[in-house]
């Protein structure tokens, strides 16, 4: 599964060709969470409190990065990296 982004220890990735609804995984300290592109909800998974918040700011920065590399990966390309939060 492609790095897309890391900040604070968090490490921010996305599969080629995943299922339905757009979304990205990120991982803290082994805490692991699918969250969903448009809502910003917790698909599956948990992390800590804070660290869910910042992830949650991170991806209102970069939602639109976050979309586009969703279609990439859709295509079988590779996503792009997105900066950091920080």
């Amino acid at each position: 599964m492609p790095e897309i982004s890391r900040f604070f220890g968090i490490v921010i990735r996305m599969n080629y060709a995943d299922h339905e609804p757009p979304h990205f995984h990120a991982e803290y300290a082994g805490s692991r969470a699918a969250i969903d592109i448009g809502s910003l909800s917790v698909l599956r998974g948990e992390l800590p409190g804070r660290v869910l918040g910042l992830v949650i700011e991170w991806a209102v920065l970069h939602r639109p990065e976050l979309e586009s590399d969703w279609e990439l990966a859709r295509r079988q390309q590779p996503p792009r990296k997105i900066a950091p939060l920080g």
